[in-house]
């Protein structure tokens, strides 16, 4: 297991232990202190994976979160399996398990390799648009192959053993990158005392500095990296979050950052550890020093194992003492290229030739290359690397001095490796999460950050200044400002003592020319993660894309885990020169969370199992479990279902509980209901607008139902709203619906009407409701409450603040049975005690605890609507029957007004609820049943409607129903038909929903 490409010179990594791991199901060694990427390169290790489109072979290209190709499936086990890790930022451990996410059988020897042989012809862009649409029939089989080719890995078929968390954080000044300027910006804010976050999603602090051979007040710049994070260590109020990637930027300076914690010590997280850990974090400012990416540049066969970035070369060889090649040719544009070929030829390698693209370029470094012995190509580019599994040569040529096309054949060089550098790319991505957009710069030939409304500051590459000196220049300014900015007095950073050279002038060069045209040309790859090539741009131009947006999602460019590090700026500069246009005017794509792929588990934190779906109780839980309640589920809630009794059935409880409702008194623990607490001297106004009734003049005192509807005049919820005061309501909500409620109050309050003075609080959890139903009700209230219950002194929709049982309480004269109702609020830690209460005073009139199957089948009968259950989303109020609960006099539009006045809405022979009577009484119509007018009409039969609810009703005898049916409102007495999926088929008579008291006069006793 010789590490062929390992050299002895010092660098980051830990000789002293020795790392063994597995890739592809072979044993390889490294250090610690490496990454996946670095000791498979140490180890020759040349394929890593296969392409997208193509299967053609992929090597490492990058050094770390920009690698396209090095994404890996790394775990032992299925359980600990996890999909898309960057070979790039996995730090090696012993036991390590890594593998391609395609190739089959393996990389080496893809059996879909022709496919890249042929695949411009095969493989458009679009070509999933174009091929995969015809016959249906074999849309299985074409699924099979888009995802076997996908290239991306798969999610683990096992639980995920380990444990995750979400942690909140607040800061006054945030640095995201630990490079030289954000190290600066971080010093800065710490020595005047501010709390500070650094995080870096390195494992180490330092950033390019950690590969650099640069000095610093004449020692190396790891030595001052060190002296500066020490001294971080020491101020209580800093923050270091090494292996931390900032993945979003949101609104209001609100981040998250993807802390990933034991990735580098297992594959499962040692006991009482957390895997990764997301830290949702609101600073008072943001320092952006992200730093820049290097470009590759887009020629023949760029793609070849072997062909790298200049930086990666020159990191695998300071920081992990990995040479990946003996012979290298530099194609740059700029002086970074150079540095790489002084830093392959110091590790002992042969440097073939640097071809530089510029035709004049002077430098200190360029001097000092030509005086390491290193031939130097001014004026030329590498046209095409040769090779199959390998770069073995490339051909270098001549180029005008815009590089628009060759000026000869050139010659043939002969290499193992390639390193390319386009320029740099300042690292935007963040900058753009709230909504900024970049802006173009000539003299950086890149983007740079956009004016933002965010309390943000840049420093270091991303402004588009890439030496040393200048990112800690404009760090400590970015620090000082900051500190300022959240009031405190600022201390002086003496800048450190650089040997700062001054670069040639780089040469803005991004699609290097070729003797044929691009579509024959060997491929020239802008993206390699989704093989994007240069001839699929300039199609896609040709076949009417014109924004850059359309371009990318017609050619996949900037998709996947990659999201376009590489590929985008190359990508653009092509499609502008196709569209003849500036790449200012071309525009660029719009970046969005999350920067690098980020865990499911990461993101859930402890949210999961029984933390993730928690159980809701009320407080009288314990009272239902000692009486035998069977539960359901509602909106996280355990609510009582129903009550059996000895060896009742379910429909013989359901029987008796309604029974004993009409004929005497039920108890219903209605605590679950949603109430939001609403006030505000503009309350009675915002009611107004989110309701579909009118509440200008519902007196104190009084309660009201209304229902509530999207814009497009559907309903989502429905509920009673009492006056408590002049300004102060209490509202009701279903129970499933209470945080939509909520939310969707808060929404248009903020976003729609933001003047109006309302304000929202739950209190679903303060009160508990003990609901009393039945013409004995009032009697058995009146032992317990000091109250006038009277009918004269207490109507229908009325509420009093009055006490039940000693306790203070609420009383609501409300009703969704149709029987003399009371419902009893008290504070919750008190609902225990007023429903013994009850139920001991109670048990005169033979009171019967109900749950939520018998007050459906109480509702039903009465024709009383749930939210959810008799609506959908696609029925407005008069489709229920329900135009009495629409004001369309009030002076301000309700919300869905405009969208019931669609044509769709106001056309005839809507489906519209109704009641339905089944001819047998004692057959009951399974909800979700279709209607049909034709029961012998060919198949597809015209549907006509569908139930809704439909229940056995012990009170009537008979069966019950309520659905939608196409002009039913106009159709009273006629019949439709049910077809059931046994070929029997159920007749109903169309009637009113109401089946019990159509005048209401039990509620109004």
């Amino acid at each position: 297991m010789t590490q062929v490409n390992r050299i002895a010179a010092e660098s980051r990594i830990d000789r002293s232990q020795p790392v063994t791991f597995q890739f592809n199901g072979k044993s390889y060694r490294g250090f610690k202190g490496d990454t996946l990427a670095s000791a498979l390169l140490a180890n020759g290790v040349d394929v890593v994976g296969r392409s997208f489109k193509y299967s053609r072979p992929r090597g490492i290209v990058a050094a770390g979160a920009e690698e396209p190709n090095a994404i890996f499936q790394i775990g032992a086990t299925e359980a600990t399996q996890v999909p898309n890790v960057r070979g790039t930022q996995q730090e090696l451990f012993n036991g390590l398990v890594g593998q391609s996410t395609n190739g089959w059988p393996n990389v080496e020897t893809d059996v879909m390799g022709i496919i890249g042989k042929v695949g411009g012809s095969m493989m458009p862009p679009g070509f999933y648009y174009k091929t995969f649409m015809y016959p249906k029939s074999m849309w299985e089989t074409y699924e099979k192959f888009i995802r076997r080719a996908a290239g991306l890995g798969r999610s683990p078929l096992e639980n995920d053993p380990d444990r995750y968390e979400n942690v909140n954080q607040h800061c006054d000044v945030l640095v995201v990158g630990a490079g030289p300027a954000g190290l600066m910006a971080a010093l800065a804010a710490a020595r005047s005392g501010a709390r500070v976050i650094l995080a870096d999603e390195q494992s180490e602090m330092g950033g390019s500095l950690l590969s650099s051979k640069e000095k610093i007040n004449d020692r190396p710049a790891t030595e001052w990296v060190n002296d500066v994070v020490s001294e971080l260590k020491s101020c209580p109020e800093v923050m270091l979050l090494p292996r931390s990637t900032v993945n979003g930027y949101h609104d209001h300076n609100f981040l998250t950052i993807h802390e990933r914690c034991t990735d580098h010590l297992a594959d499962l997280a040692p006991v009482n550890t957390v895997r990764q850990r997301m830290h949702r974090v609101r600073a008072k400012w943001v320092v952006l020093a992200t730093g820049a990416h290097e470009r590759p540049l887009v020629f023949g066969n760029n793609d070849l194992p072997g062909s790298m970035l200049c930086g990666a070369i020159s990191t695998y060889i300071n920081r992990y003492s990995v040479v990946p090649g003996e012979k290298l040719v530099v194609m740059t544009t700029n002086d970074s290229g150079y540095q790489t070929a002084l830093d392959w030829h110091e590790a002992g390698r042969q440097v073939v030739a640097v071809v530089d693209t510029r035709a004049q370029a002077d430098s200190v470094l360029i001097h000092k290359a030509t005086q390491a012995g290193i031939r130097v190509i001014k004026g030329s580019a590498v046209v095409e690397a040769q090779g199959s599994k390998r770069v073995t040569g490339v051909r270098v040529a001549p180029i005008d001095a815009n590089g628009n096309a060759l000026r000869g054949k050139g010659e043939i060089l002969s290499a193992d490796t390639i390193a390319t550098s386009g320029g740099f790319s300042p690292v935007v991505h963040l900058s753009c999460h709230t909504g900024s957009r970049p802006v173009w710069d000539d003299e950086v030939i890149g983007f740079v950050p956009g004016a933002t409304k965010q309390k943000q500051l840049i420093a270091g590459a991303i402004t588009g200044k890439f030496t040393t000196e200048a990112a800690m220049q404009q760090g400590i300014e970015a620090g000082i400002k900051a500190i300022q900015e959240v009031g405190l007095s600022a201390v002086d950073v003496a800048m450190p003592a650089l040997n700062t050279e001054t670069p040639a002038k780089p040469m803005a060069l991004f699609h290097i020319p070729h003797d044929k045209k691009t579509s024959k040309a060997p491929k020239q790859f802008v993206d390699f993660q989704n093989d994007v090539t240069a001839a699929g741009i300039e199609l896609a131009c040709r076949e009417g894309f014109e924004s850059i947006e359309h371009v990318k999602r017609y050619t996949a460019m900037g998709f996947g885990t990659d999201q376009g590090k590489l590929g985008n700026i190359n990508g653009m500069a092509i499609t502008a020169k196709a569209l003849n246009k500036t790449i200012p005017e071309t525009g660029t794509t719009v970046f969005r969370p999350n920067y690098t792929p980020v865990t499911f588990g990461a993101i859930a934190g402890r949210n999961c199992k029984e933390l993730f779906d928690p159980k809701r109780y009320t407080a009288m839980h314990q009272w239902h479990l000692e009486n035998g309640a069977k539960f359901e589920d509602v909106g996280l809630w355990k609510r009582p279902w129903y009550y059996p009794k000895g060896n009742e059935t379910m429909q013989q409880s359901l029987d008796r509980e309604c029974l004993a409702v009409r004929e005497s008194v039920g108890i219903l623990d209605a605590s679950t209901l949603g109430k939001i607490d609403i006030q505000g001297k503009d309350a009675r106004e915002f009611l107004g607008r989110v309701y579909t009734n009118a509440w200008a003049k519902l007196p104190v005192g009084k309660c009201r139902y209304g229902l509530m509807c999207g814009e497009d005049g559907m309903v989502f919820d429905d509920g009673v709203t009492s006056c408590l005061g002049e300004n102060h309501f209490l509202m009701t909500t279903t129970t499933g619906g209470a945080a939509r409620v909520l939310e969707w109050l808060e929404l248009y309050h903020q976003t729609e009407w933001p003047d109006m003075e309302v304000y929202f609080t739950s209190v679903t959890d303060h009160w508990a409701t003990a609901t009393i139903s039945g013409p004995n009700s009032r009697k058995l209230l009146e032992e317990l409450t000091d109250a006038d219950l009277s009918k004269d002194n207490f109507a229908f929709m009325d509420w009093q603040q009055a006490t039940v049982a000693g306790i203070p309480a609420r009383i609501f004269r409300i009703s969704f049975t149709g029987e003399l109702s009371f419902e009893i609020n008290v504070q919750a830690n008190y609902g225990m005690h007023v429903w013994k209460k009850l139920i001991e005073h109670g048990k005169k009139y033979n009171i019967t605890p109900y749950g939520t199957e018998t007050m459906h089948i109480l509702r039903a009968e009465k024709g009383f609507i749930i939210a959810g259950q008799d609506t959908d989303g696609s029925v407005h109020p008069h489709d229920l029957g329900m135009s009495w609960c629409v004001a369309n006099s009030k002076p301000f539009s309700y919300i869905g007004k405009r969208g019931m006045a669609r044509e769709d809405c106001v056309r005839d022979n809507r489906k519209q609820l109704v009641g339905l009577k089944t001819i047998d009484p004692n057959v009951v119509l399974p909800e979700g049943s279709q209607g049909v007018f034709d029961p012998n009409a060919p198949i597809p039969m015209p549907m006509v409607g569908h139930i809704t609810s439909s229940y056995w009703s012990a009170n009537l005898n008979r069966s019950i129903a309520m659905g939608f049916v196409k002009g039913g409102l106009n159709r009273m007495g006629e019949k439709v038909f049910y077809p059931q999926v046994d070929g029997s088929v159920i007749e109903a008579e169309i009637c009113s929903p109401i089946f019990l008291d159509p005048k209401g006069e039990r509620q109004h006793v």
